[in-house]
């Protein structure tokens, strides 16, 4: 078995509270908790569903191989040895794009409607809200910039913000459901129906996955050969509750009709929070900053592992130059890979605000669907490299194992695999499963864009993903052949 040379100068700083951290940083979402609860009732039921169908064996196979391959990189290495360098070059830049794309979209504008809703007025379009668009997006740069043994702590105060405006905030629901009644659970539908499963299946399913992202800086690990199956055993648990309960305080609180996509989490801590009185807009307006400061640090968690994953492919000649791969000698970080990602990150927000005229609410919509697109589909090639190097390599020492063995491995991986194509075709064409099903389902209405809009934005950056992929491993390649060519032909002495 060949794995990609290790990288120099980097330093084992990460430890199991660390990378179980990191991976609440980066897999707990606020911007998608709005667009869950907008699902209403039924909602719960699909995240305890998805939780025990999709969530568990997804962490079973991981932390299995996670631990037995623990090499930097990460998924890259699990795809590259498994399918070959062209597969896994494709599969690491997918699943590095969702982040900047994300960063630039979702996250970024979600922030800017909390701050210009709760701390101080922006507008929509305006010189304060790009300045606060672009200071957002390069200090979650910033953050992957640094040190890991720095940066780590910077991504654990998210997590820690996180979790605590979370749990404030599901308190303060329940109280405000003693005092006032649970009115908004009393309206809602729990009744699972195949329109709510269809549409919340792709949403949930980018909720859970990430889990494995902590083994990017798998050579930075102190001992990832223990720690990350309990990291991510611990991970998947938090993650669950800090959805599930979160969810229903929203829908306990809100009627329906009113939670959002973009406003949902803010919007009930608005109307929950009355139950303060006087201290009511203090406690919204230091709510909203530990929003903004979560999602700052959600997308800094995510690109200092995705940045890393793309890194080593670059090093490995799998894009453009192997000059993108290179880490900083003191930092021990990716900066040149590092200032791609907030280059793209900031045309992406630009051109999101272009695409849907500055409509706060549509871009929101269009823009998560796109990195959900883009994350579900990296795992079309990652997860089934994950069976084969169960298959292939029974050689290499696993120090966690999957209940039953390869059987046990591989039913998990299949039930793993039909999700994640269902979430891809869901979100890649929505409105056709609903179709087949006789499901009435209104384009504009749902995403306040056309199909046309919709699809031109979403089919386009794949297709432009895969001439862009194609691009830089083919560079690369050329590149490499030519320089052998050239060191054969040269005379003897």
């Amino acid at each position: 078995m060949s794995v990609p040379a290790p990288v120099p100068h980097l330093k084992r700083s990460l430890r199991r509270f660390d990378i179980m951290a990191m991976g609440v940083a980066a897999v707990i979402s606020f911007d998608v908790i709005g667009q869950i609860a907008a699902g209403g009732g039924q909602a719960i039921a699909w995240i305890a569903v998805l939780a025990v169908a999709f969530l568990l064996p997804y962490a079973l196979i991981f932390a299995e191989t996670g631990a037995a391959f623990p090499q930097e990189g990460g998924p890259y290495v699990w795809v590259e040895v498994a399918f070959g360098r062209l597969p896994a070059a494709l599969t690491t830049l997918f699943y590095w794009v969702t982040n900047p794309v994300w960063l630039g979209g979702s996250l970024v504008f979600l922030a800017a409607e909390a701050w210009n809703d709760f701390v101080s007025p922006l507008g929509s379009g305006t010189f304060a809200d790009y300045v606060f668009k672009l200071v957002f997006i390069w200090a979650a740069i910033l953050t992957a910039v640094i040190s890991l043994r720095r940066g780590k702590w910077i991504t654990t105060a998210g997590a820690g913000a996180k979790v605590l405006a979370l749990a404030f905030f599901t308190v303060t629901a329940v109280a405000y459901g003693i005092q006032h009644g649970f009115r908004g659970l009393e309206q809602a539908a729990f009744s699972p129906t195949a329109a709510g499963f269809l549409t919340l299946v792709p949403v949930l399913l980018f909720a859970y996955v990430g889990f494995e992202a902590p083994n990017a800086a798998g050579d930075e690990m102190h001992d990832p050969q223990h720690d990350v199956p309990v990291a991510i055993g611990r991970t998947g648990a938090i993650a669950t509750c800090c959805y599930l309960l979160p969810v229903a305080a929203i829908l306990s609180a809100a009627p329906p009709g009113r939670v959002t996509g973009i406003g949902g989490f803010m919007d009930a801590a608005e109307l929950v929070f009355g139950i303060y009185g006087s201290w009511r807009g203090p406690l919204l307006t230091c709510t909203a900053v530990l929003f903004a400061v979560a999602l700052l640090t959600q997308g800094s968690a995510w690109m200092i592992v995705a940045d890393r994953m793309q890194a080593m492919a670059a090093a490995d000649g799998g894009f453009f130059t192997g000059a993108l791969g290179a880490f900083h000698p003191r930092l021990g970080t990716p900066v040149r890979m590092n200032l791609v990602s907030g280059v793209t990150a900031t045309a992406f927000m630009v051109a999101a605000m272009n695409v849907a005229h500055g409509n706060a609410a549509a871009v929101f919509g269009v823009v998560l669907s796109v990195a959900i697109t883009t994350l579900l589909l990296s795992y079309l090639a990652l997860v089934p490299a994950l069976l084969a190097l169960r298959l292939r390599h029974r050689e290499v020492p696993r120090p966690y194992e999957v209940p039953f063995g390869t059987r046990g491995f591989t039913v998990a991986t299949l039930l793993v695999y039909a999700w994640i194509l269902l979430g891809s075709w869901a979100t890649l064409f929505p409105g056709t499963l609903e179709a087949a099903v006789g499901v009435p389902y209104r384009f504009r209405t749902a995403w306040g864009v056309s199909r046309l809009t919709f699809e031109t934005f979403t089919l386009g950056t794949v297709g432009l993903l895969l001439a862009v992929g194609l691009a830089g491993y083919l560079t690369q390649h050329l590149r490499t052949r030519s320089h052998d060519d050239r060191h054969q032909t040269r005379p003897a002495g």
